[in-house]
């Protein structure tokens, strides 16, 4: 299935040919004078690919100009950091650009357009652009995923890792953790769930498949062949569970029986070092 055109992207600014000229649209600016793009959606340039481009550019030069706008006396980013950061590890002290007035409005969709064609973020990156889009420009979901050729269900998975602790989203943003198991993870309810669950699928290698059995385990979705008594719907055993798992936290279940109230409790964890911390806070009051 062929995608959709991607945003405007460099094209609907530079025309068909995004090569150096010599017109009166590119100028030789210092590299000093220009800042990072204040919309810029990638947050991490690794050091060898950039060290690749330098070598390039000491070797054949800037091939594409850089795109910016101007800023009182100084110049910021719309598109090009990699090529702007790579030129100042070539030694460069003045690099092509070509200067257009961008609208704030514009600035994070060419900046966005531009990274994903070319696969540059990470998958916690492409999250923040799609929320900055919808928070800064004031897209709708519909309107991003039609933008950018997308299903909505894509920008919402995408949406939705946002919602990890800070420490897993780095994991993802380093590629230790696949955007399927992040995912997964997310079927936990609370953050400290969720970075013990992080934990046991990178210290035993866990598949998405194995991952989303284990959150299945521990929500308690498994079937029971033997439960013949009748579960109690009691607000109040409810209630119970809602304070046991934030007092322990961790999945809880109070399974009563609604004829005789008789019943057990049921506390989930992960690993022997997991049981050891719930242990701890049940006996506390006795030590």
């Amino acid at each position: 299935m062929n995608r959709k055109a991607l945003g405007r992207g460099l094209g609907a600014l530079l025309g068909s040919d995004q090569t150096v000229s010599t017109g009166p649209d590119t100028l030789e600016i210092d590299v000093d004078l220009i800042d990072p793009g204040s919309m810029q959606p990638r947050t991490r340039f690794e050091d060898e690919p950039l060290e690749r481009l330098a070598e390039s550019i000491k070797e054949h030069g800037i091939v594409q100009p850089i795109l910016v706008r101007r800023r009182g006396e100084r110049y910021e980013l719309v598109a090009g950091e990699r090529r702007w950061r790579a030129a100042q590890k070539a030694g460069l002290t003045r690099i092509p650009a070509v200067v257009r007035d961008v609208p704030d409005k514009d600035l994070l969709e060419i900046a966005l357009t531009e990274n994903i064609q070319r696969e540059d973020l990470n998958p916690i990156e492409e999250a923040h652009a799609y929320k900055n889009l919808i928070e800064t420009v004031g897209l709708t979901q519909e309107a991003v995923a039609s933008k950018f050729g997308r299903d909505r269900s894509y920008i919402t998975n995408y949406l939705r890792l946002l919602r990890l602790p800070e420490d897993v989203q780095r994991l993802v943003e380093e590629g230790r953790l696949s955007t399927g198991h992040a995912r997964t993870v997310l079927g936990v309810p609370h953050p400290d769930q969720q970075r013990r669950l992080t934990q046991q699928i990178l210290e035993k290698e866990l598949s998405v498949r194995a991952t989303e059995a284990l959150v299945k385990k521990f929500l308690g979705e498994t079937p029971r062949a033997n439960q013949a008594k009748q579960v109690s719907d009691d607000p109040n055993v409810r209630a119970a569970e809602t304070k046991l798992r934030r007092a322990l936290g961790t999945q809880v279940k109070i399974n009563q029986s609604s004829s005789d109230g008789s019943g057990k409790i049921e506390i989930t964890f992960f690993n022997n070092r997991d049981l050891d911390r719930i242990y701890q806070l049940l006996t506390r009051s006795t030590q």
